[in-house]
């Protein structure tokens, strides 16, 4: 089955950096766009970034423009997100999520398949 694993996550000062990973199984990686999105304690979730199944084409909410970089490995079935000048609005679960015909990356709907997230805590 698919499967879709997050790790990186854990606690930062403010200003700091973190990498997430995502790794995917169980699907053909390469052709699928992938996203990441976050959740806060008593926020709805929020769309972070996303990426084309061929990695030429990205998009990033405006709350973190700039400051993170959606990548992806297709070789090693791996989606990244680097986290840089983090702040503690930025706290949150952050879940990856993997879509066969994602057009409009910020839509949650859009995607097929997610995993079960990673904590990320920016104190301040």
């Amino acid at each position: 089955q698919v499967q879709l694993v997050e790790s990186g996550g854990g606690l930062v000062q403010v200003g700091g950096s973190l990498r997430l990973s995502c790794v995917a199984s169980g699907l053909t990686f390469s052709t699928y766009g992938m996203g990441w999105f976050r959740r806060s304690p008593g926020k709805e979730r929020e769309s972070v970034a996303g990426i084309r199944w061929s990695g030429d084409r990205t998009y990033y909410s405006d709350s973190v423009k700039g400051r993170f970089t959606i990548s992806r490995d297709n070789t090693k079935n791996t989606v990244y997100l680097q986290m840089n000048s983090l702040k503690p609005e930025d706290t949150a679960v952050y879940y990856c999520a993997a879509g066969a015909s994602v057009i409009n990356y910020s839509i949650a709907s859009r995607y097929d398949y997610w995993g079960q997230g990673t904590q990320v805590t920016v104190s301040s």
